[in-house]
């Protein structure tokens, strides 16, 4: 693969991901980790991604504008988004993580809906908090910079002493097998949400479909609802939805 192609395909993963590995990008590619390294050094002096030791970040997301028209796959995002808030009812506890489809989630919220939100995400507690119905609850501890969401035990045992109506969940990577992430503390605090709701109700754009990343958050068969922008009988679907899981 040339410059150019690499160039590309470290361009897709980032802005698909948020968040991207180098030690990944080598196994993807088939090339070194001082290769992968250059590239990365090159595309964040052009501005094109925000490097950190061991990997790269969106700058869409991560310099504050990753709700606005600019983010990636916006127009499937605002799909999503007024699909899942169709599920969302007077007097419900919601917990949610972050990321770019939750925020569109949230300024697509009905002005009369009267629920408690309950999120680490920063940027999602700040549009959470703009609705003029909406109770918000914050789960507070360390913030990962990287993703924006409070991580840590205090977070964890946090969420452990909740049992919320529905956890939505903004997705990374997910196949037959569930969903999967890239970040350790991330995928600690998915985990304990997901354990602390009744119900789970996963978001993603169809690009991410069939796609695994390295840490495993929860199996296919604990997913209780799937939403993309696909109309529900698209054939990439079928396969969740013969493991059990609606689609919307």
């Amino acid at each position: 693969m040339v410059k150019s192609e690499r160039h590309a395909f470290i361009l897709h993963q980032v802005n698909l991901h948020n968040k991207i590995l180098c030690t990944d990008l080598c196994k993807q590619i088939n090339v070194s980790d001082d290769t992968i390294r250059r590239d990365i050094h090159q595309l964040a002096d052009e501005g094109r991604l925000i490097k950190f030791h061991g990997g790269a970040l969106s700058p869409s997301f991560h310099q504050g504008d990753g709700g606005s028209k600019s983010a990636y796959a916006y127009h499937q995002k605002r799909i999503i988004a007024q699909k899942a808030v169709t599920l969302i009812k007077d007097g419900m506890f919601v917990l949610t993580t972050g990321g770019t489809t939750i925020l569109e989630m949230a300024k697509a919220l009905p002005l009369e809906l009267h629920a408690t939100f309950i999120s680490g995400s920063i940027p999602a507690l700040a549009e959470y908090m703009l609705h003029p119905n909406i109770e918000v609850i914050a789960i507070g501890d360390k913030v990962s910079k990287h993703s924006k969401i409070t991580v840590g035990t205090e977070a964890i045992m946090r969420l452990k002493d909740l049992k919320v109506d529905m956890c939505i969940l903004g997705t990374s990577a997910i196949n037959e097998n569930g969903i999967s992430d890239n970040d350790w503390e991330v995928v600690h605090v998915k985990k304990a949400m997901i354990e602390s709701s009744k119900k789970l109700v996963c978001l993603t754009i169809s690009e991410k479909l069939n796609s695994q990343q390295p840490l495993q958050v929860c199996e296919s068969k604990r997913i209780d609802t799937l939403i993309t922008e696909l109309e529900p009988g698209h054939p990439l679907l079928m396969p969740y939805v013969q493991a059990g899981i609606r689609v919307m």
